[in-house]
């Protein structure tokens, strides 16, 4: 039942703003965040990973959007100022990128997650908002997030907790809600060895998402609180919402009930693709038949910085010079001449010459292929160019010799690494 005392949703999201902690450094993903965040780390073809996020606000009727950056910045804070860089403030309409610019003391970053809000408290007070989003910019799914802020309101909760449903048995990974039957957190639980059941489904439970809703003037007090903590670390996962579910009313709000799915019986998609692996599959993934995670939904698009580039092109028929891609996604720019290309994703402007393999390959943008490689199971960097005749895929142990090879078998290839390959051999 909707209290018709709350305001319609366009009205409730204008008086919202989304706050994305975008300045991790995601390690896990090795080289591949060697020059660039996490969340500027790129996905799907043409995307990056905080398109997701940024675009999921944007679908949702949020036109106030703040985005705190701190590790290597430089690559996200241009593609936010190149792909959106759309919002008209005569509209009301603000997306303000937050550099931890030592704003508090001359030798103080960001320290925490709430640390980055704290630090900015001045910055949303001006954009005069009732209710704060607060989004982790490094994860790839689609979600309404009017549905969890009118939650949020409806049920006077002090702050509402985004969670995924998991399997009882792998929650331990998680921050774990345990929940009454109202959905209201009676206890958050880091990484427990024994994760508490949902009532009524006794072999799933609640993990965070890392998205949190506060009505702001709650949360102003609780970060000016927790700054004055000395024992804080001054993170939302580990400090204040633990200190909420304890003192006031926090709420879990289940993804599998605002999640933008491409037809009712689609499974609800939420990946981390924080290592080489996942990454790997999850790029590979959208080569699928009927993929999970829909790009082509234009009811919910994922926007992002589109360069100006020809449509892609494939030249040469003969036998074993053939350029021709199945069950692959090709980015505009792309010149795949005389190459077999299976499986893969394959980023804007990438050139692949002839009698080369690909099989599985994720090339980010600008990847060059000289003549008769054969890779398989591979992530190549942005700007790398592949020498001729490289063999990677098939001998782990001489890969693992120059390249970063993964438990599952995915090689790793950056221009440093290819280098070092180009100078021994």
């Amino acid at each position: 039942m909707i209290d018709p005392n709350i305001e319609p949703g366009h009205r409730l999201m204008s008086r919202t703003m989304a706050f994305v902690l975008a300045g991790g450094r995601g390690s896990r993903l090795k080289e591949l965040t060697d020059r660039r965040a996490k969340p500027a780390v790129y996905f799907g073809g043409k995307t990056r990973i905080i398109d997701f996020a940024l675009s999921n606000a944007l679908n949702s009727g949020i036109r106030k959007m703040a985005i705190a950056t701190q590790y290597k910045a430089h690559s996200l804070i241009r593609h936010m100022q190149r792909g959106w860089n759309f919002f008209r403030a005569e509209r009301n309409e603000y997306l303000d990128i937050l550099p931890a610019s030592q704003r508090v003391a001359e030798n103080q970053w960001y320290l925490g997650t709430a640390d980055a809000v704290t630090q900015n408290i001045d910055i949303v007070d001006d954009y005069d908002v009732d209710y704060v989003l607060i989004l982790a910019g490094d994860h790839i799914y689609k979600m309404d997030y009017e549905i969890m802020v009118r939650q949020h309101v409806e049920t006077g909760a002090d702050v509402t907790v985004g969670c995924l449903t998991v399997p009882r048995e792998e929650a331990s990974a998680f921050g774990v809600m345990d929940i009454d039957e109202n959905l209201q957190i009676k206890s958050f639980l880091e990484k427990p060895a024994d994760p508490p059941g949902m009532p009524g489904d006794p072999d799933r439970t609640l993990a965070s998402m890392g998205i949190y809703v506060f009505k702001w003037s709650f949360l102003r007090e609780l970060l000016l609180s927790d700054a004055e903590n000395p024992d804080s670390k001054h993170d939302f996962g580990g400090d204040l919402i633990p200190h909420v579910v304890k003192n006031g009313k926090a709420m879990a709000h289940k993804f599998d009930d605002s999640c933008v799915r491409s037809n009712a019986e689609a499974p609800a998609y939420w990946r981390d693709v924080g290592t080489v692996d996942a990454f790997h599959q999850a790029n590979i993934d959208l080569t699928d038949f009927t993929p999970e995670l829909d790009l082509w939904d234009r009811d919910w698009p994922i926007w992002t910085y589109s360069e100006s580039v020809p449509p892609a092109k494939f030249i040469h028929d003969e036998v074993n010079r053939r350029g021709l891609a199945l069950s692959s996604m090709i980015s505009g720019g792309c010149i795949i001449s005389g190459t077999e290309v299976r499986e893969s994703l394959l980023f804007t402007g990438v050139r692949s010459n002839s009698y080369s393999v690909l099989e599985r390959v994720v090339a980010l943008p600008y990847v060059t292929i000289q003549r008769h490689s054969r890779l398989r199971n591979v992530v190549i960097d942005r700007g790398v160019e592949i020498p001729r005749g490289l063999v990677v895929g098939e001998d782990p142990v001489e890969d693992a010799k120059w390249f970063r090879v993964t438990e599952k078998g995915v090689t790793l290839i950056t221009a440093e690494m290819i280098a070092k390959y180009t100078a021994a051999h």
